[in-house]
């Protein structure tokens, strides 16, 4: 359904992503997501905080790398099952879970060597804030993540979000971030989809930046 000012997809609530959750299985998969395992795998283990979490798997395979990973979500559904996913992988002891809305959440400035935004979906003006509020989270000599929906991939890629008001460039990223971190990568990267008709590709933006020690 449709908004009928905009015409555009409405942007889901918790109500939405509780109900998307809701069974056993994992709605995507309980993997880490593939360019969090690429930017992070050379990163020493250390204090980590993965805002929009979803079910966890970027969060428990942290652990599994030896860090202390903190996952914070508005799906209670969702933090739920990264406590279960995080029991059945044996890392319970590093992974802790937050109910908590990002429009509001505001971590502890300076105090994770690792910050997570992966694909979260709210529009660029309720995004700015999140992005500011999360690269102030960043310890000195830590690193910032964010993986999204590229805006190209409505056009141009395959799947994702219908409603432009939710997808981003890397240069929407920079500028919430201002001059707060340092960028090490910033741009649009391909994923491969694999489909029943082949594979696919998927454009996502990508954004890397390091807080100077």
């Amino acid at each position: 359904m449709s908004n009928p000012e905009t015409g555009r997809p409405p942007v889901q609530n918790s109500d939405f992503w509780n109900q998307r959750y809701a069974a056993q299985t994992f709605v995507w998969t309980a993997n880490a997501n593939r360019f969090v395992a690429e930017e992070v795998a050379y990163l020493p283990p250390g204090r980590a905080l993965d805002l929009a979490a979803g079910e966890g798997r970027n969060a428990v395979w942290l652990a599994e790398q030896g860090w202390q990973a903190h996952a914070v979500d508005f799906s209670d559904v969702a933090m739920e099952k990264c406590r279960r996913l995080a029991a059945e992988r044996q890392v319970a002891e590093r992974v802790t879970c937050e109910v908590a809305d990002l429009h509001d959440y505001v971590p502890t400035p300076d105090a994770y060597d690792l910050v997570l935004l992966i694909y979260l979906q709210i529009p660029q003006v309720e995004l700015t804030p999140v992005i500011a509020r999360a690269a102030e989270a960043v310890a000195p000599g830590g690193t910032f993540l964010l993986v999204a929906h590229d805006s190209a991939n409505l056009k141009d890629g395959y799947g994702g979000p219908q409603n432009p008001d939710v997808l981003y460039t890397a240069n929407e990223v920079l500028a919430a971030l201002g001059d707060r971190l340092e960028v090490e990568k910033a741009g649009v990267v391909e994923r491969p989809v694999e489909t029943g008709a082949g594979t696919r590709v998927a454009l996502d933006c990508l954004v890397r930046a390091r807080r100077p020690r």
